[in-house]
């Protein structure tokens, strides 16, 4: 080998040293970066004049990273379907079930047993008049609160759906840079970090898997099959409705034409998924749940030829969507409106007769046959016991939501974990690297030097 060889090749091996130190260094750099991959300068050989960096390599591992995002969209979903469950939970019962129908229905039922005992006690009887307004404003606010649920969630998809389409957007532009680089052959690795990380934040608001095909290039494929994104993003389109009302149904959440299809209590990938749920299955069937609780009320109270202690305002019908929400309290027994608390006892009977009373008492307690929509089965139970299953009804929903969350976060964890270690920067192996590339640079340099002396002792000779 030639002096001017041995130059050249040492020459070489610092300008590769020199860059391998600026991977590593970039590495180390970004060790706390959870979108960032570890990058590799691979060295390819240039024959007999030694070797050159041919690459910057990315670390990747399709496998792991599908499996990330798919966990990642269902700790999303299932986190957003539990906030949403504890939103009306303590909007309909108060916190700690502290305010709950059933709650209400009990401090009636106390009462109107209080006045049966001393039917001749007027203040007895303002009390269960109050017990049954209580009631009342119990059901009505129940009603205005799984309304306005409704529509804090349709706010909610709206945002949601905003968002995804900007983030579709800003795909499209990562995708094409990628796909441009690739096919040039200039480095693209910042971009491809880029787009991952995006992805991640897209798989939260719905679950895709992504293809990958030639130049780097992917296309996105919701769960439902419905395709997001091939060369372009699909439009992802959403009619908010800013009021609610029992009878009124939501919009749908249309992905290129596709509607999105709803989550499940134990299982909701992506936001969307999840309030679409909450919007569309839960709390109607909440508001079933009160609707049916006030027609038993009302038809316990009711007389013939009269609604009793209870009617209903509007021109709809006992079977009407909403019906707890206009229930009222008949006047005639509102001493405030100029009524006679008294007539719960019955007008013209004796001071001491407590029988309509207990009347009163008993229809609440007889099983009734409540609507399957309530989603409390079909066997027959009193008002009192709907009332109590409607209450854990929700919290069970809560229980299932909760550990469904546990599950998938922990499966986050892992598998966030899991391909951190594939690709992710492991500082005891960058050290040990930046070592080796400071031995590296030192052989060359102590190279360079022997050519050096060589030469300088060849030129001596020759003058």
């Amino acid at each position: 080998m030639s002096l001017t060889s041995a130059l050249g090749i040492a020459q070489r091996s610092l300008q590769n040293t020199s860059r391998q130190t600026s991977v590593v260094s970039r590495n180390i750099a970004e060790q706390g970066n959870a979108d960032y991959t570890r990058r590799t300068a691979i060295l390819a050989s240039t024959g007999g004049s030694g070797a050159r960096v041919a690459d910057i390599q990315r670390s990747t591992s399709e496998v792991l990273f599908k499996q990330n995002l798919a966990a990642l969209s269902s700790a999303s979903g299932q986190q957003a379907l539990l906030d949403g469950l504890n939103q009306l939970a303590t909007a309909v019962n108060g916190a700690s079930n502290n305010a709950t129908v059933s709650a209400a229905f009990g401090d009636l039922q106390e009462a109107l047993a209080l006045y049966s005992a001393s039917p001749a006690n007027r203040t007895l009887a303002l009390n269960a008049v109050e017990a049954a307004r209580n009631l009342v404003s119990s059901l009505n606010n129940a009603t205005q609160a799984v309304q306005t649920f409704r529509a804090d969630a349709d706010k909610q998809m709206a945002t949601a759906v905003g968002d995804l389409n900007t983030m579709l957007a800003e795909f499209q532009e990562l995708n094409a840079t990628i796909v441009n680089g690739t096919r040039l052959g200039t480095d693209v690795n910042e971009a491809l970090d880029r787009r991952d990380a995006l992805l991640k934040q897209i798989s939260e608001i719905v679950p895709v898997s992504a293809h990958k095909r030639a130049d780097n290039d992917i296309s996105l494929i919701t769960k439902d099959g419905i395709t997001l994104f091939d060369k372009v993003p699909r439009k992802v389109a959403f009619t908010p409705t800013t009021v609610y009302d029992a009878s009124l149904g939501g919009n749908p959440i249309y992905i290129d034409g596709v509607a999105l299809s709803q989550g499940r209590t134990a299982e909701s990938p992506g936001t969307l998924g999840a309030l679409l749920h909450l919007r569309d299955a839960v709390a109607p069937t909440m508001q079933n749940q009160l609707d049916d609780m006030a027609r038993a009320v009302v038809t316990a109270f009711s007389e013939a030829g009269s609604t009793g202690l209870m009617n209903w305002a509007g021109s709809g019908t006992m079977a009407s969507a909403g019906f707890a929400g206009v229930i009222r309290n008949d006047a005639a027994y509102d001493v405030n409106a100029g009524g006679n608390p008294e007539l719960l006892r019955g007008a013209g009977t004796a001071a001491s007769d407590g029988t309509r009373i207990q009347a009163f008492i008993s229809r609440l307690d007889e099983p009734v046959a409540f609507s399957a929509a309530s989603g409390l089965g079909t066997a027959a139970m009193s008002l009192g016991d709907f009332a109590s299953s409607s209450v854990g009804w929700l919290e069970a929903q809560r229980r299932t939501a909760s550990g469904a969350l546990e599950t998938a976060g922990a499966l986050a964890t892992r598998t966030a974990a899991a391909l951190s270690n594939a690709t992710g920067v492991n500082m005891d192996e960058e050290m040990a690297l930046l070592l080796e590339l400071e031995h590296s640079y030192q052989a060359s340099a102590r190279l360079i030097r022997a050519v050096d002396e060589m030469l300088t002792a060849l030129l001596a000779a020759v003058n």
